[in-house]
């Protein structure tokens, strides 16, 4: 029996649904779907690659992370449980969110920054095609050509608008990311704070929370690194959990009065036991003009006329291993979300592939150290889409 995909819950319990729900809490006129409660300062601690089921499959190597889901777990099943309330009555701040398609750091990271889903801010991948201009952009590095993050994604930032509203925006992360094309894609309208060490990002957001209205983002990417590099569950993997750990037990400890912490994740992550290699599989190649997305969630564009029979190549080679559609299913089925924009149709792959099993189709060629990892991520399963949402608050 085939798979079904976990398509995102967009505008109910999705990681663009909690960016608006923090400016909501924080006193702005924006949808509140995942009813946070309201706060004079915010702090997001944005966690690289931490998938809910990953974290609950190690549940003792984060005590405090884990505590903290039970508990809003726990709220969340008594309130799904207590009889009909009043009408306006808000229900508890769900334990899980869903990532967005395709569940990787770009296509998260501009969900959270705009809090819109992928088809209306337009990063629905890691590389994608530039319309009219037979070329790749990769969305991450921000090479293959030129490209104004402005222009690229031209929404208005929830930075931004929080600035607008009074309140002090600040982001913090290493000193390598800022002034990229992806900060200034996502991160628009925030005041980046850099800070190397895990030890010296807790205490420059609490400085930063301090401030008395702010909205604090805390990024960690290593967990994601090591992940790639040798499989969660791995030593590497487990080491850097537990200083996540560590870091959301000491922004939760430090948080001022009237403040409340969240943390969650981008994605999460497979360990792949099975690679195809895209540019080496004929079957695979023949009317392919370039071969986008990541290994997980692949945007194939097709030479023009051969669109049709790219598609049935790819759904029998890849049968029993992944979904494979054409661009308008997955646009129709929400993948995106409700809609997507009419000039991002053409970023969209003419055949889009998304493995379900524990496979990664890879392009050792285009993207060499891609080809030799061990996690993945970008896909419609449970590992990958959902993430957690643990709240704290000194309110």
């Amino acid at each position: 029996m085939r798979r079904v995909p976990l398509v995102p819950a967009y505008g109910g319990a999705s990681l663009p649904d909690l960016a608006r729900s923090l400016l909501a809490a924080l006193g702005l006129d924006e949808p509140n779907p995942l009813a946070i409660a309201p706060a004079t300062r915010t702090c997001l601690f944005l966690v690289d690659g931490l998938g809910a089921e990953l974290l609950r499959a190690h549940a003792g190597t984060a005590p405090f992370l884990t505590a903290a889901a039970e508990s809003a777990a726990a709220k969340t099943a008594a309130a799904a449980a207590a009889p009909a309330r009043a009408a306006g009555t808000a229900l508890a701040t769900p334990a899980t969110l869903t990532a967005g398609f395709p569940a990787t750091t770009v296509t998260s990271l501009c969900s959270l920054g705009t809090g819109l889903p992928p088809g209306e801010h337009g990063m629905l991948g890691l590389t994608l095609a530039v319309p009219g201009a037979g070329r790749l952009f990769n969305c991450l590095r921000w090479t293959g050509m030129p490209m104004d993050p402005a222009e690229w994604q031209p929404s208005p930032t929830v930075y931004q608008r929080a600035a607008a509203a009074g309140i002090e925006p600040a982001y913090v992360a290493p000193a390598e990311f800022e002034g990229s094309g992806l900060t200034g894609a996502v991160y628009r309208g925030v005041r980046y704070a850099p800070a190397e060490t895990a030890d010296d990002r807790v205490t420059r957001a609490l400085a930063e929370l301090a401030r008395p209205r702010a909205h604090v983002t805390v990024y960690y990417g290593d967990l994601d690194a090591a992940g790639h590099l040798t499989g969660w569950g791995s030593d590497e993997w487990l080491r850097e959990l537990a200083i996540v750990d560590r870091m959301a037990a000491r922004l939760a400890e430090g948080l001022p009065d009237g403040a409340a912490l969240y943390v969650t994740a981008d994605h999460g992550m497979v360990n792949a036991t099975d690679k195809l290699d895209a540019e080496a599989t004929p079957e695979l190649t023949r009317g392919v003009a370039m071969l986008g997305g990541e290994a997980r969630a692949r945007h194939v564009y097709a030479e023009p006329g051969a669109a049709a029979d790219v598609l049935d190549a790819w759904e029998a080679t890849l049968r029993g291993r992944a979904w494979v559609v054409p661009r308008e299913e997955a646009v129709e089925a929400g993948w995106f979300g409700p809609k997507v924009r009419d000039e991002w149709l053409g970023r969209i792959g003419d055949v889009v592939a998304v493995p379900y099993t524990d496979l990664a189709i890879i392009a050792p060629a285009a993207h060499r150290i891609e080809a030799l990892f061990t996690g993945y991520h970008g896909s419609m399963t449970a590992a990958e889409q959902l993430v957690p949402l643990v709240e704290v608050s000194r309110r």
